[in-house]
Parts: structure tokens; sequence; C-alpha cells
């Protein structure tokens, strides 16, 4: 068995907040909303998806944000993802403990933390690691 990639990521939200996801998701970050499927419409929350990277977002009664766990998306130019973040009022924490990624993070309007990466060299984190 060999793990092939992965598919999504799920991360959580509180009911009825889907204009907000909206307006961070597919308004600062440029993803596109794609449609629930029909047996998973009712339960709320919202998915986008744009060039490889797909986010769930799922609404949770018992909502929590993840402060710690979070996924890693790339981003074209990280000075101009830095900038809508900033204008768009989100905080936003630079980070360049990696050689050869930029990388910043942020959170999400219910405070999921999300880290956005720009892979300066095209090497993945692994083969950065195998040096």
């Amino acid at each position: 068995m060999r793990i092939t990639g992965i598919d999504h990521v799920q991360l959580a939200m509180p009911p009825g907040e889907e204009d907000a996801a909206r307006g961070f998701y597919a308004g600062i970050l440029g993803m596109d909303e794609v449609a629930k499927p029909g047996p998973l419409a009712g339960r709320g929350g919202c998915w986008f998806e744009t060039a490889g990277a797909v986010v769930h977002l799922g609404s949770d009664a018992g909502f929590a944000a993840a402060t710690k766990a979070h996924p890693a998306l790339l981003v074209e130019d990280i000075d101009a993802t830095r900038t809508a973040l900033r204008l768009a009022g989100a905080a936003v924490e630079d980070d360049d403990t990696l050689p050869g990624r930029r990388r910043l993070y942020t959170r999400d309007p219910f405070g999921n933390r999300l880290e956005l990466i720009q892979d300066g060299d095209g090497l993945s984190q692994r083969r950065h690691s195998a040096g």
C-alpha cells in the first residue's frame, strides 16, 4: 500500500458562516468555489479548489479553530498574497526559517491557521531535507 497524494484538506467552521468563508477563500485567496455533491449540500459548509489544492470547510456546531494544525498552500507570489491579506485586515506572520522557501502564516475568519508558501527553487520539502 502506498499513499499517492492528498485529495483535499478539511477545516471546520461555525454553522452559517459560508459567506465569510467565500469572502476569504474565494475573495482574498482567489480559490474557486465548487458545488458540494447533492447528498452533502444540506450539511452546510463550502468547498474551494485551485491549481491542485482543494479545501473543504465543514460546518461544525461544536466548532473550535485549528490553531496549530494547518494546511500549507502553495502561492505564486508571496508578496502579493501578503499584501492582499493585510489589505483585508488579516494578521500575517512571516517565517523565513526554511531555506529556498518564502512563507507566512495567517488565520481564516474562523481562526484556523493557514500556511502560505512560495517555493523559490522548485524543491519539495522532502528534497530540501534530503540535502
